[in-house]
């Protein structure tokens, strides 16, 4: 069983130390004037593109957008995408790991986990130039690296993902008025499927995991998204499948056997009622 492709963040960028891995780019200098065309992969950290003029294609999760300028892409850790840029895109690339930052205090964990539960954003020139600051301070704490220039990078990253939240609203989201408490919960079952949507596939098991009733799951499903807590987990199943059928050579029975099903006949109907292809010409239409 191949696994997807999985990029890291390049050792002559990245933080030798215990604090984990950073890295902040000027997409100038990534580019030097050419094109960048990449293949389907995913990251092993969490990845922010930054584009104050910007042309090109970004499919992440096989979701399309086209790039344009004043536009925010974030990634969290375990996403696929592909990515081409015209040469002469400007902004920044930042990329970072969990050890690096991960937000403690309850307030920004949470705001946290809105911001990376969006992964694209575009704002007006003005509201943009407010974020690129942001990341030209981190730049510059980062290519100096004075006394505290972690500490002053994270302050700042707490900046930028603050006014990222303010400016991005969830487009899957179907109600403005959603509490704060039925959104927490909301991203908190999104992050949990994705890290077990191969053993775990029960909306009950998902209910026990954040110590709420089913009927307390579904409800709070239901007012983010209009989906049901079983929608979603067949939404994620359907999501990991195509990542390995678009991104790695495995075997249609490989990926069954991964995704926990034993019955590959079974795996190949639930596929189809669910994309209107089998996974062989999902593969062939869209590889």
């Amino acid at each position: 069983m191949k696994k997807i492709p999985v990029k890291h963040i390049a050792s002559t960028h990245k933080e030798q130390s215990n604090k984990g891995r950073f890295s902040i780019r000027e997409l100038s200098k990534v580019l030097k004037g050419k094109e960048l065309v990449q293949k389907l992969h995913k990251h092993d950290f969490y990845f922010v593109l930054a584009l104050e003029k910007g042309a090109g294609v970004h499919e992440i999760d096989f979701i399309s957008y086209n790039i344009h300028n004043y536009a925010v892409f974030i990634l969290r850790p375990g996403q696929v995408h592909q990515l081409q840029l015209a040469a002469k895109c400007t902004g920044y690339l930042m990329e970072f790991d969990n050890l690096f930052y991960q937000p403690k205090n309850s307030i920004t964990a949470q705001r946290w986990k809105k911001a990376t539960s969006k992964n694209y954003c575009t704002v007006k020139d003005t509201r943009f130039k407010k974020l690129l600051s942001f990341l030209t301070n981190i730049s510059t704490e980062y290519t100096a690296k004075q006394e505290g220039f972690i500490e002053a990078i994270k302050a700042n990253l707490d900046l930028f993902f603050i006014e990222y939240v303010r400016q991005s609203n969830n487009p899957a989201q179907i109600s403005n008025t959603t509490n704060t408490y039925t959104q927490e919960r909301y991203e908190d079952l999104l992050r949990l499927l994705e890290l077990n949507i191969t053993k775990i596939k029960n909306a009950s098991q998902y209910a026990d995991l954040l110590n709420l009733s089913s009927y307390q799951l579904n409800s709070i499903t239901k007012a983010s998204v209009g989906k049901t807590v079983s929608e979603l987990i067949n939404d994620q199943i359907i999501l990991e499948a195509k990542r390995y059928l678009l991104a790695t050579p495995n075997q249609i029975k490989e990926i069954a056997d991964h995704l926990g099903y034993e019955d590959i006949s079974y795996f190949i109907r639930f596929f189809k009622k669910h994309t209107g292809y089998s996974p062989e010409a999902f593969r062939k239409n869209f590889k």
